[in-house]
């Protein structure tokens, strides 16, 4: 049994991680995806403490929750469908009537003051300013998962945001038509054995459904990154499902709560609150980390041995694949993409996407948009092909970064560092004689 456990565990994390697709059938690669799918997922919830960020987040929600919805019925009260969002608030808020009462008071108070005095202004900017800060915290934290670097700029960020709170209170009326329309036509076969069956099962779906593409929707929009649709959709409903699992439970729980009320009395409500908003976007943020695992699957190949990669091998990626770029180049071909020389190659996309990354930085190579109908970047040398030597190449590698530290390299320790100067050069100096684009 011990020997089974290890071998399962040694082919979990190490094992499988080294198939290619070449090497075995389309469905076991298939399942092995599936597999590190599920395994990367939960190690990557784990190991970056994502329930740590869903408190964070719950504490945002809860500063912002008051003037996010004062901004929204604001915008409903307009359209003249306020009476709705509140029966979608009282259905969806967790199954609490005192805090969803005690809510919409507030945001009745708040709108009441905005209307004059000096409140319009200063309030009007803290309103905005709470809201925006939410929806910010939200979008660096899915950002974070994504390992995107870069948010959105400020004026894409007013554009966006604001468009999502016109277009939510619309959403909301339309779900809630739709749930309306679907009901009306099943009730009509009720009289049908097999059909009223049938009609009971897929109203019981509907709010299903929503919550569903609510969450799809939500991955795809906020991450600051091309977020695909066959990726976020599964993610969705899985994040979706669990969330509608949780609100039963949740809510068909609530007869415990009279004992809870007994000791707390009515701020009983409060810490009840925050427990569901906790899961809520805990159940949330593990779809993100879905999302991305299932998209990026095939960066983690070769995981634990890209990061154990020697100095050697390191050297070894970053020549082979400026001599691909530069010689790519000299042909007058399209530009080498990520993506093609780590197919096209069989070298892991992950290291292939660090070296480029160093070969930026230290000046060799720069990107260029590829591509009319779908831009991609591609890859084109820094400097001239008839001086680009391996030597060049070897040198500012090894030059790159800071040696400004308080060692003292001159005196006490000059003859170590001579030592590895003139072991450097000899290496250097044979290589600088071999051109990149020859090789």
């Amino acid at each position: 049994m011990n020997k089974k456990i290890s071998d399962f565990l040694q082919f979990i994390t190490v094992d499988i991680w080294r198939v290619t697709e070449s090497e075995v059938t389309k469905r076991k690669f298939s399942l092995y995806n599936i597999i590190k799918t599920i395994y990367v997922t939960i190690k990557q919830f784990v190991d970056d403490r994502i329930a740590a960020k869903a408190s964070a987040l719950t504490y945002s929600t809860l500063l912002a929750i008051v003037p996010m919805l004062a901004i929204l019925f604001a915008i409903a009260r307009g359209f003249g469908f306020d009476k709705l969002m509140e029966t979608q608030l009282f259905a969806n808020f967790g199954g609490q009537t005192e805090t969803t009462e005690a809510i919409l008071t507030f945001v009745d108070s708040y709108l009441e003051h905005a209307k004059g005095g000096i409140f319009i202004g200063v309030g009007l900017a803290m309103l905005l300013w709470t809201v925006l800060n939410l929806i910010n915290n939200i979008e660096v934290t899915f950002n974070h998962i994504w390992q995107v670097k870069k948010s959105r700029n400020m004026y894409r960020k007013i554009t966006d945001y604001f468009s999502m709170f016109l277009l939510m209170p619309i959403l909301i009326v339309f779900s809630s038509g739709v749930t309306l329309f679907m009901s009306t036509v099943f009730a009509k076969m009720e009289d049908y054995i097999l059909l009223g069956s049938l009609s009971k099962f897929l109203i019981k779906l509907i709010p299903f459904a929503i919550t569903w593409l609510m969450f799809t929707g939500l991955y795809v929009f906020m991450p600051n990154t091309n977020v695909r649709f066959k990726h976020a959709l599964p993610a969705g409903i899985l994040a979706g499902t669990i969330y509608q699992f949780f609100q039963f439970f949740y809510i068909s729980g609530q007869i415990w709560v009279s004992k809870y009320n007994a000791i707390y009395g009515s701020f009983a409500a409060l810490p009840l609150f925050l427990l569901w908003l906790q899961t809520s976007w805990t159940i949330c943020l593990f779809g993100v980390q879905l999302t991305y695992t299932s998209q990026n699957i095939r960066f983690f190949s070769f995981d634990r041995d890209t990061r154990n990669v020697s100095r050697r091998y390191r050297d070894f990626i970053s020549l082979l694949i400026i001599s691909l770029i530069c010689k790519r180049f000299e042909q007058q071909d399209k530009p080498y993409t990520a993506d093609e020389i780590s197919s096209k190659h069989r070298i892991p996309i992950r290291l292939v996407n660090r070296t480029l990354s160093e070969l930026q930085e230290i000046k060799m190579i720069h990107e260029v948009l590829t591509g009319e109908k779908e831009p991609e970047i591609g890859y084109q040398p820094s400097i001239d092909l008839s001086q680009l030597s391996v030597g060049l190449l070897l040198e500012r590698i090894d030059q790159f970064g800071s040696e400004d530290f308080k060692i003292d390299k001159e005196k006490e320790f000059g003859s170590e560092w001579e030592v590895l100067l003139s072991a450097r050069e000899k290496y250097l100096n044979s290589a600088s004689e071999i051109l990149v684009k020859d090789l």
